[in-house]
């Protein structure tokens, strides 16, 4: 899960002053989930044929070679599709 830092910065009209900034700060949590797998096996006789694996799983540990490649099919993570699921907080 990765948490970033996002600055608002807005411009408000005060009858005391000619401009005014105010600043609004709020975090952003993405939680990254990989389903589907969109590899073409077929691609080098001209098809389309999918595996049907629907769901990354890693192989190995995270931070290890292991863990970019999917245990049900073997895969490279690149090639199942990405979800972002953002909430600001």
């Amino acid at each position: 899960m990765k948490k970033r830092q996002v600055v608002i910065k807005q411009r408000s009209r005060n009858s005391n002053t000619s401009s005014s900034w105010t600043t609004t700060s709020s975090s952003a949590t993405s939680n990254i989930r990989y389903v589907e797998c969109q590899k073409n096996h077929a691609a080098n006789i001209g098809g389309y044929a999918v595996d049907g694996c629907r769901e990354f799983m890693a192989a190995g540990v995270e931070g290890t070679d292991d863990s970019l490649r999917c245990a049900a099919c073997g895969c490279h993570r690149n090639f199942h599709r990405k979800e972002v699921n953002t909430e600001v907080v």
